[in-house]
């Protein structure tokens, strides 16, 4: 049997790594979505045996003021995207806001350190958000347009066919088409 998964990355990761600290009997508290505190003292070992757990997964502990700030920015596009409330503002002024920094600054230190713009980082997060929204199948492209604070539909159609290569219409059409087939080849 085959059939289509929906899931929000975030909670998935804090599962997991609720588990694995869980598993060598470490006491945590969670601070926000990237955030985590270790209760007490560890060793360096048992430190090193949770970045090692952590990084089968892909899960990397920031160690470095940049590495936080850089998270911090990231967090703070990732609650732009998913919480509506903001549709209405720029992405850069409630990033400028949220850091109390200025924008360019915030700008600078991020492409340094990921040696990618900001402004691609927060395209290429709207678009994969465009993506899961459009698989939903609970929304219109004008609603996704409007939640995201595209100006236009056409915007929005626009800029995901530039970082897909396909229109929304198209992918839509594509996953729908895979769906079924996958669908198809596990009734046979």
């Amino acid at each position: 049997m085959k059939f289509a998964l929906d899931f929000h990355s975030h909670t998935v990761v804090k599962k997991l790594i609720e588990s694995e600290l869980d598993k060598i009997d470490v006491r945590y508290s969670f601070h926000n979505s990237s955030y985590l505190e270790i209760i007490g003292n560890i060793s360096s070992s048992k430190f090193n045996q949770i970045k090692s757990n952590f990084e089968k997964y892909g899960i990397q502990i920031k160690e470095t003021p940049n590495d936080e700030f850089i998270q911090k920015v990231k967090d703070i596009i990732t609650e732009l995207i998913h919480n509506h409330k903001y549709h209405s503002y720029t992405s850069s002024n409630i990033i400028s806001e949220k850091l109390k920094l200025s924008y360019g600054h915030i700008s600078n230190i991020f492409s340094n350190h990921t040696l990618d713009t900001l402004e691609n980082y927060i395209i290429l997060q709207r678009i994969e958000r465009v993506k899961s929204l459009i698989l939903s199948n609970e929304y219109t492209l004008t609603e996704i347009a409007f939640a995201l604070n595209y100006s236009s539909v056409g915007h929005l159609s626009n800029q995901f066919k530039k970082i897909t290569g396909l229109t929304s219409t198209s992918f839509a059409k594509i996953v729908k088409k895979r769906n079924e087939l996958q669908l198809n080849q596990s009734l046979s």
